[in-house]
């Protein structure tokens, strides 16, 4: 490490930021998050509040973040709005009962529209690296996400350079930041091993205000093994899979798969490793997450690029000891090109998404609990939907304990319409969706996916309209959730005539 530049501490480095400032914080995922300065701001924001003077900052990353970042700022009151995606619980109660305005974007957006001012001046950029040289090279850890743009885009830099994470990260980086309109160029990516730009991010050595030294580890929480139901959709993807291959509907090499994160993505991907009928294959998606690696290991997967390395502690030790071996089969890129929609489309990418609910004719609810209140967010689950070769998402057909049923007469908000939604896929069966009718549509899902409790209910809905190109009861449509809001249980719902 060889740099020039002021050593702050987090407190003196959160004293820099004012009050009404936007921040672009580095993390996609807790992977490669900023950790102690926005601790530090939200210890600043409570100060503040308690002395009775206002103290809120707008906060951007590139999607979701560790506890020390969207957490900590939660709970002090101190972000007044938020984008484009978030996971925490205190700012998710935060966003849901009105204290903090947060809007929901497509990540593979965000870095354009910052770079074009639609979300204002950035004044901060806050960012982890494993290294920075004195003429501002800076090596980033564990994820990119839109901190190239960040560095950029903002006014001042405050650098976190964190000792946990090696230094021989340097290379496992490729950073491209595309040309705008009307002056942008076709991404150069034919194969998801192409490297395209360089392993730094290169900056303004005199917006570096100052370096604050850490030695942390990124907040990443291990996934929950595969139970039952999460086993069986994995399973039922894979065969999937093997058969479409087997049919020769996907070339028999194989294509890239994109997964999305979570314990049904996790068992997925065992399922796709532990099948002997899919061949070894490539990786082209935002997050590389636990069981990527171990597929790597033996050779399952050939080579895997995203945006983050997801990865628990105990893992990430592991590939820091054997980096030269992960070295030519792991590759870090922006957001804005591993989720872009002219290379999800070129590279014929196979997408494997979560949903929270899908409708009888194909809509997918990714985002919100009974309309009204936020989860995550949409993520890059429609950047990659709208453009894959095969769609699928995934979903136990059923939940909190069989009174809630994922299958629905009508999503309570929609995501992913059934235009780009391809394959259903639940414990209980696949509904392949391609080249059918609305009323063919509904009765796959209804037949293959829903829960055996909840088939008669959901085919007296389907069957109770025959006339209509889709035949969808307005009067009916969220009887099923307004009946859970009002007794906790959708069992039983019985149609209006």
């Amino acid at each position: 490490m060889n740099h020039s530049f002021p050593t702050l501490t987090p407190d003196e480095a959160a004293s820099l930021i004012k009050n009404g400032e936007t921040i672009g914080f580095s993390g996609f995922t807790p992977a490669g998050a900023a950790k102690v300065v926005p601790k530090a701001l939200a210890a600043r924001a409570k100060a503040e509040h308690a002395a009775g003077r206002p103290f809120k900052v707008a906060v951007v990353t590139g999607a979701s973040t560790g506890d020390s970042l969207d957490g900590e700022l939660a709970r002090a009151e101190a972000i007044s709005w938020r984008t484009p995606y978030q996971s925490n619980k205190s700012l998710r109660d935060s966003i849901n009962t009105g204290k903090t305005k947060f809007f929901d974007m497509h990540l593979s957006h965000l870095a354009q529209q910052v770079r074009c001012g639609f979300l204002g001046q950035f004044d901060w950029a806050v960012v982890e690296a494993c290294d920075v040289t004195a003429d501002g090279q800076i090596v980033l850890t564990t994820s990119v996400g839109a901190a190239p743009t960040f560095l950029r885009s903002a006014k001042k830099i405050i650098i976190e350079l964190n000792r946990y994470h090696s230094t021989k990260l340097t290379g496992l980086h490729d950073i491209y930041e595309p040309l705008d309109p009307p002056h942008r160029q076709p991404i150069p990516i034919v194969r998801p091993t192409d490297r395209i730009g360089t392993p730094t991010v290169k900056v303004d050595p005199s917006k570096i205000v100052g370096i604050v030294e850490t030695n942390a580890p990124d907040e990443v929480k291990g996934f929950e093994p595969a139970d039952a139901v999460t086993d069986k959709i994995g399973q039922n993807v894979a065969e999937f899979l093997a058969n479409e291959i087997a049919v020769g509907r996907i070339p028999r090499k194989f294509l890239p798969l994109q997964s999305g994160v979570g314990n049904i993505a996790n068992a997925v991907l065992g399922a796709l490793g532990a099948n002997p009928d899919i061949p070894n294959f490539q990786m082209f998606s935002e997050v590389i997450q636990d069981s990527v690696i171990g597929l790597i290991r033996s050779g399952k997967i050939k080579f895997a690029t995203g945006t983050s390395l997801t990865i628990a502690k105990e893992l990430l030790d592991t590939i820091y000891q054997d980096i030269e071996f992960f070295r030519p089969r792991l590759l870090l890129r922006p957001q804005e090109i591993t989720n872009n929609p002219e290379l999800v489309r070129r590279l014929g990418i196979i997408t494997i998404n979560t949903a929270i609910e899908v409708d009888v004719f194909g809509n997918v609810n990714s985002t919100h609990i009974m309309g009204s209140n936020l989860m995550n967010g949409i993520g890059g689950s429609g950047d990659f939907t709208r453009n894959a070769y095969i769609s699928i998402f995934t979903c136990p057909s059923s939940a909190k304990g069989g009174k809630i049923s994922t299958i629905v007469p009508l999503v309570s908000h929609m995501d992913h319409s059934e235009h780009s939604v391809q394959v259903v896929i639940t414990e209980h069966g696949v509904a392949d969706l391609r080249g059918k009718d609305p009323v063919e549509r509904a009765h796959l899902i209804v037949e293959k996916c829903a829960d055996p409790i909840f088939r008669d209910q959901l085919m007296r809905y389907v069957r109770a309209t025959e006339h209509g190109h889709t035949p969808q009861t307005l009067g009916n449509a969220f009887l099923m959730h307004q009946q859970f809001l009002k007794t906790g249980d959708m069992r039983g719902v019985v149609w209006q005539s």
